[in-house]
């Protein structure tokens, strides 16, 4: 069911998605969705959304957008310059904005991607259960100026109207800063012997040739010292392969499900959300950790998330019962 309709009225580099399509590998589809996965989750928590659900990923360009009803949103990953209607609104909180109001991303820095969430989200098309762009698949891709979205419901403001601010703000968890790119031992580091040190001890320059399907980047190549064909085969998200060339390869979301290179590392699930807001020109340094301590990060990051998730809901529910006992209806 529609509630109303969002229109883009400066599209930039912005695409509907989500957290991916889990089911896709199984099928030989890549799984793509959010590059940057923790602050996808992130904006969907903050307007209290499940994670899953489909929101705005925002690349490097400037988006605007407005909505025939009162919508609740929330902006992440990246700084970005947001405004309501010219009027500047915090990032990394949920924000009230009346129907009509124009929202604006504006000067996106220390990161390259942006992650808009709206209360209740859009009802869009999916395939295999999600809506994340394929661009080989030919399905999704980039909004458009003039684009509409379909909004499943409206939320009335959240505000103190002597102020125009919102009631609340929540302890929002930020993007890790500088560069560093956590990985553990791939299935064939043994292949490169001494030289796969090279990896950790100067930094690699990211390429323009960069995208969803994987950075490219130069640096101090290790050097493959056994000679046999490695066979394609099944490669995790986050492989550090070694191609024939003068580029070391990390492979992203977006990338095939098989692959016939060397894999040298692998990047921790944390640390594929520090490259998708790696820009390419920027620089970044891998570290080796091992398999315990990266599963150890990983759950404390989600510790972190079931906080913030918990806070939502205790601020959802005081302001549902706020607004019950003074109108007599819920507020969210």
């Amino acid at each position: 069911m529609t509630a109303g309709i969002l229109r883009v009225l400066e599209a930039g580099s912005t695409q509907v998605t989500d957290l991916g399509r889990r089911r896709g590998p199984r099928f030989g589809v890549p799984v793509g969705g959010a590059l940057d996965q923790r602050s996808a989750r992130v904006a969907n928590i903050l307007v209290g959304n499940a994670e899953s659900e489909p929101l705005l990923e925002v690349t490097a360009l400037d988006l605007e957008f407005v909505c025939d009803i009162d919508i609740l949103i929330a902006v992440t990953g990246a700084d970005a310059h947001v405004t309501v209607d010219g009027v500047g609104r915090p990032a990394g909180q949920p924000v009230s904005v009346r129907a009509g109001q124009s929202v604006a991303l504006r000067e996106i820095q220390g990161g390259l991607r942006a992650y808009v969430a709206v209360r209740g989200s859009f009802e869009v098309p999916r395939l295999l259960g999600s809506c994340a762009p394929d661009s080989v698949l030919g399905f999704g891709g980039r909004l458009d100026a003039g684009s509409t979205l379909p909004l499943r419901q409206a939320t009335a403001p959240v505000f103190n109207d002597h102020f125009s601010a919102e009631l609340y703000s929540l302890d929002v968890p930020r993007l890790p800063s500088g560069f560093v790119v956590d990985v553990t031992d791939g299935p064939d580091i043994d292949d490169f012997g001494d030289t796969s040190s090279r990896l950790f001890e100067q930094p690699y320059l990211v390429t323009p040739k960069s995208n969803h399907i994987g950075l490219r980047m130069t640096g101090p190549l290790p050097e493959r010292l056994t000679a046999g064909e490695v066979l394609s085969r099944g490669v995790p998200v986050g492989a550090v392969e070694v191609p024939p060339g003068d580029e070391l390869l990390v492979l992203h979301r977006g990338r095939g499900v098989t692959a016939g290179y060397p894999v040298l590392a692998v990047v921790t699930a944390g640390s594929l959300d520090v490259l998708a807001q790696v820009r390419p020109g920027q620089r970044l340094r891998f570290r080796r950790v091992s398999a315990a301590d990266a599963a150890a990060r990983a759950r404390a990051d989600l510790v972190e998330l079931d906080a913030l998730r918990s806070r939502v809901r205790s601020v959802f529910s005081a302001l549902d019962a706020l607004a019950t006992a003074t109108t007599g209806r819920t507020l969210l």
